[in-house]
């Protein structure tokens, strides 16, 4: 596994940087929204306060490696793009979350951040996969996912139970 210590990955429309104090502010602007929440899992709080872009902060700024990134558009913070490394049998694994603040969407910046991302998650880490899991109410996310070279491996149905609604999870795989 090479070093990490990725400070700024500059692209098209975003800065992927890691995550500091000084970005609760524009974390609870972006993060504390009903149509950001409702496609993510609940362990992405809403409403999303600001003691919850503190503990979230403080929790990615000792973390080495590196795994989670802010999305910086303008120099706020705006969004989060991460890999969460897998254990046991499922070790070369990773799984992939992103989210985005609403008035960012529809402008490709989560595209490619989540193809960038996927590099780095395949040069940086002994894995052969990275996966997401997606609602199968959230068509754009599996756009995402196809701009970025993953494919639809599986649905599982009526294996997610989000605010009282069962829906199926959409598995979006890429291999290295």
């Amino acid at each position: 596994m090479a070093s990490l210590t990725v400070m700024e990955i500059q692209l098209k429309s975003s800065v992927l940087r890691v995550w500091e104090t000084g970005d609760e502010q524009s974390l609870v602007e972006n993060a504390n929204n009903y149509n950001v929440s409702k496609n993510l899992k609940d362990t992405f709080p809403y409403p999303y306060t600001l003691d919850d872009a503190h503990d979230w902060i403080n929790f990615n700024i000792l973390k080495n490696p590196v795994t989670n990134f802010a999305i910086v558009v303008d120099g706020k913070a705006v969004g989060g793009v991460g890999l969460h490394a897998k254990e046991d049998i499922f070790r070369k694994n990773m799984e992939i979350g992103y989210w985005l603040g609403e008035k960012y969407w529809g402008k490709g910046i989560v595209s490619e951040a989540v193809a960038e991302v996927t590099k780095f998650g395949f040069e940086n880490f002994e894995i052969e996969r990275i996966y997401a899991s997606v609602f199968s109410t959230n068509r754009a996310s599996m756009k995402v996912l196809e701009k970025a070279g993953y494919a639809l491996e599986a649905i599982l149905k009526k294996s997610v139970f989000k605010h009282g609604v069962i829906l199926d999870d959409y598995i979006y795989a890429k291999y290295r």
